[in-house]
């Protein structure tokens, strides 16, 4: 199945989307303690990206061998997936490990697209008010 994943995080929640086909879940989280006003964005960002995708193969929209276009709005994300390049960040290296961990064991075939903060769905999320959950 092919999917298309929005994430995006900050220094007090994290939020994420999944479309497929037929549908588009969204999902927000405040952060555990241990992360709240402890992370910056970007660490925020690598959290969401790792939760989400985890979350979305637990409840089984992600399925081994699915494809996954993920959309980043960070280009220094987006140049550390495709490039395989380092981060001077232990906290953001040890979710690209998670991250890649879960891409390789469901053998998920995934595609990356930079795109504008203003086209991040999962960003509309995350400046909500409240945090909601909808499947729908």
């Amino acid at each position: 199945m092919y999917h298309v994943f929005y994430s995006d995080g900050d220094e007090k929640k994290i939020s994420w989307v999944i479309q497929t086909k037929d549908s588009t879940v969204k999902q927000n989280r405040e952060h555990a303690d241990i992360y709240k006003d402890k992370v910056t964005s970007l660490q925020s960002k690598y959290i969401a990206l790792h939760v989400g995708l985890f979350w979305g193969i637990g409840i089984l929209i992600i399925k081994n061998e699915d494809v996954i276009k993920i959309k980043l709005d960070e280009k220094i994300m987006y140049d550390h997936f495709i490039s395989n390049s380092k981060i001077e960040d232990e906290f953001i290296e040890k979710r690209m490990r998670f991250i890649r961990q879960l891409i390789e064991q469901k053998k998920l075939k995934i595609e990356f697209e930079i795109i504008d903060k203003d086209n991040n769905l999962a960003r509309k999320s995350i400046n909500a008010k409240e945090l909601k959950t909808k499947n729908g």
